[in-house]
């Protein structure tokens, strides 16, 4: 029975703060729920009214640029730095606390400095383009797409398709991906210690180059690790929101709404002026459903990972 004691108090905070909200999403999903009261029983008629919604898909493609660019940038970022780390000998535990810093500092607080530093008049972003020619950006007003302004610079006119995220959805990822190097630097660090040195011995006497090393070596003892840094990263990247709550706005959303992401398009809904709390929590089910299966289709890759 003591078992079951020692393990109550978490079980009692993972039921009341997740597997009930969960339920009741569900549940509210049915109906016409809001601040005011709860109203009739309106069957699935949010989930048509959700296929039919312009916005959310707008939000949601929004939200899968964050992702694709966030999640790959980051391990390569992360992965890079964990290498150079750990081949340096000293000064490893102030680069280490360095790199983990922005990942312990309140978001709130990062996106305010950020949103200082981006702003088109006097931002040190602007300021250091300026020493190379370049013109000021607007960086969290330029709807057009990043690629689109970086091809005009060279007198290419690329298609509206090929244009890219946005510039102030840009500087999200941006901001995501420099507060996210940090953490995943760590974890990256701590599987490249847990390989033993006995393997890079034997390639150097077998005369592999470093690179070969990386590619042969390094590499495949740390795929367990970079399924973990895959995994926890796409989850918490669909759950962005603080950044452009803070930086693109007033109004919220950036321009032309290019920033406006699925958890943002949740709050928007439930808490916003629309108070529409049952349409808000169909939203937040749908996004359930992509991250969990997101998360099965990772687990299928898991057996190809080798833990030992």
């Amino acid at each position: 029975m003591s078992p079951w004691l020692y393990i109550l108090p978490a079980m009692l905070i993972i039921m009341s703060f997740r597997f009930i909200p969960i339920i009741m999403s569900f549940v509210i999903s049915f109906f016409d729920w809001s601040f005011t009261g709860i109203g009739d029983f309106v069957g699935i008629q949010n989930y048509i009214s959700l296929i039919k919604d312009q916005e959310f898909w707008e939000s949601m493609l929004n939200t899968f640029y964050l992702v694709i660019f966030v999640v790959p940038l980051t391990i390569v970022f992360s992965l890079t730095f964990a290498v150079l780390l750990n081949q340096i000998k000293f000064l490893k535990s102030f680069f280490r606390t360095v790199y983990f810093i922005p990942f312990v500092t309140s978001l709130v607080a990062l996106s305010i400095v950020w949103k200082i530093i981006l702003n088109q008049q006097y931002g040190l972003a602007n300021a250091f383009l300026g020493l190379f020619g370049i013109e000021p950006l607007r960086w969290l007003a330029e709807p057009e797409g990043i690629f689109t302004l970086l091809f005009r610079n060279i007198g290419v006119e690329l298609p509206v398709f090929l244009g890219g995220p946005s510039l102030a959805l840009f500087s999200i990822i941006l901001v995501t991906i420099w507060r996210g190097v940090g953490y995943a630097t760590i974890i990256y660090l701590a599987g490249l210690q847990n390989i033993s040195q006995s393997y890079y011995e034997a390639a150097e006497i077998d005369g592999a180059s470093k690179l070969r090393q990386f590619f042969k070596i390094t590499l495949p003892l740390i795929a367990p690790t970079t399924y973990f840094v895959l995994m926890m990263k796409t989850i918490t990247t669909f759950q962005v929101f603080s950044q452009v709550y803070m930086m693109t706005g007033p109004p919220v959303g950036g321009p032309q709404g290019t920033t406006k992401v699925i958890v943002y398009y949740i709050f928007e809904n439930g808490f916003g002026e629309a108070q529409n709390l049952a349409y808000a929590s169909t939203i937040a089910l749908v996004l359930f459903l992509i991250i969990l299966t997101l998360t099965l289709i990772q687990r299928k890759f898991e057996k190809k990972v080798h833990y030992n």
